[in-house]
């Protein structure tokens, strides 16, 4: 293997292509205290974290760069603003929280702290680099309780563009603040590596559904939704900002945090359908609309009877209220509600179980907080 490949350094390296442990299908009764469920930085801590986001908008906007076009540089501003710091921010936090974790006290100097705080927030910029590319696939209203940004005085797919800004100002920010890093160089490789395998997920959620629009219900399978979980979501939102702590610190890194990426994607998938717009942020259930390859409808399609089947195949996938309502009876007829409780409750068990089994000198609470930020999480 090549040395480039590796996440982080130390006597073992783990990679993005190292085996991750299966997404949770069988579930164990065995209770374990839970710990207690926290926020993943304490408030005060959270708003030094913010305070730094008005640097990072001069960093990418001033600075003496591009002054002969100030139309873009403010726009620039105005794209980061939007859509950067709205968000609950759970990576950008974790990564600050495990680096707390991680580094021997010395080591945690105001200046430190304040790189773990600007990698924070290049995660969160490529979380938004994501984010804003996915509403325009989906054709998504609302996000983070406002316009989607493509939506924002009807940009349209002008807002590509900006979700590329975004994207790139990840990697100007790791050059002007970590060139002179050991670490530099993985780090650019993780973020890079990170991305095409984001890219891959999108891909497998894209198609999933037919040049029409329409589900490939043939594809609506627990494998193909472990993989888009996995590709999609997991590994930037639960491995990077770990990783990346582990980078600057250096040390090994659990397999752990892949299960708990995917328990908090399936409460997204339930919270879409059954969570309240006031507190999720967003109208209507977007899955059903875009004909998604959710949990949900999986679980539902193992479950239809050949009517039921046939009703749902007439109205998953449509933006037609009645029949996004009509696909909700019938989940409730199904008992995925209930379905969901016991997975949640149980699923927390089983990693909580595993959490207590690492042996890799980790601090078992890093996995515990990301656990508990998903938790009968409401929104």
């Amino acid at each position: 293997m090549h040395p480039s490949h590796a996440l982080v350094q130390g006597r073992q390296q783990v990679t993005l292509d190292t085996p991750l442990m299966r997404t949770l299908s069988t579930l164990n009764s065995t209770t374990v205290p839970k710990p207690i469920v926290g926020t993943v930085l304490p408030k005060d801590e959270s708003r030094e974290f913010m305070a730094v986001f008005p640097d990072i908008v001069r960093d990418l906007t001033d600075a003496g760069r591009h002054t002969d076009i100030p139309e873009a540089n403010k726009w620039f501003a105005k794209v980061l603003q939007y859509n950067v710091p709205t968000g609950k921010k759970y990576r950008g936090f974790a990564l600050v929280y495990s680096y707390k974790q991680l580094v021997q006290p010395e080591q945690l100097t105001p200046e430190n702290l304040r790189l773990a705080y600007i990698m924070g927030w290049c995660v969160e910029m490529l979380q938004a680099h994501f984010l804003v590319e996915d509403d325009i696939i989906d054709q998504s209203e609302i996000r983070r309780g406002k316009p989607c940004w493509y939506k924002y005085n009807n940009l349209g797919l002008a807002a590509i563009n900006d979700g590329l800004l975004l994207e790139s100002g990840v990697y100007h920010l790791l050059r002007l603040y970590f060139r002179n890093m050991p670490y530099y160089l993985h780090t650019l490789e993780l973020f890079l590596q990170v991305t095409q395998k984001t890219i891959l997920g999108q891909h497998l959620d894209i198609h999933s559904t037919d040049l029409n629009g329409r589900p490939k219900f043939d594809k609506f399978t627990m494998d193909r939704y472990n993989s888009i979980v996995k590709y999609k979501t997991a590994f930037y939102s639960c491995y990077l900002p770990v990783a990346l702590a582990m980078q600057m610190v250096s040390g090994e890194l659990s397999l752990t945090l892949e299960d708990i990426c995917s328990s908090g994607n399936i409460n997204d998938d339930y919270l879409d359908c059954f969570g309240e717009s006031e507190i999720t942020g967003k109208l209507g259930s977007k899955d059903i609309e875009a004909g998604k390859c959710s949990w949900l409808a999986i679980v539902a399609l193992q479950r239809v009877t050949p009517k039921q089947r046939a009703l749902f195949e007439q109205c998953y996938g449509y933006k037609d209220p009645v029949k996004v309502a009509a696909v909700k009876e019938l989940y409730e007829q199904l008992g995925l509600p209930a379905t969901y409780a016991t997975y949640e409750e149980e699923s927390y068990n089983l990693i909580s179980t595993q959490i207590q089994q690492i042996s890799r000198g980790l601090p078992h609470q890093i996995f515990f907080k990301f656990l508990d930020t998903i938790y009968r999480r409401e929104g």
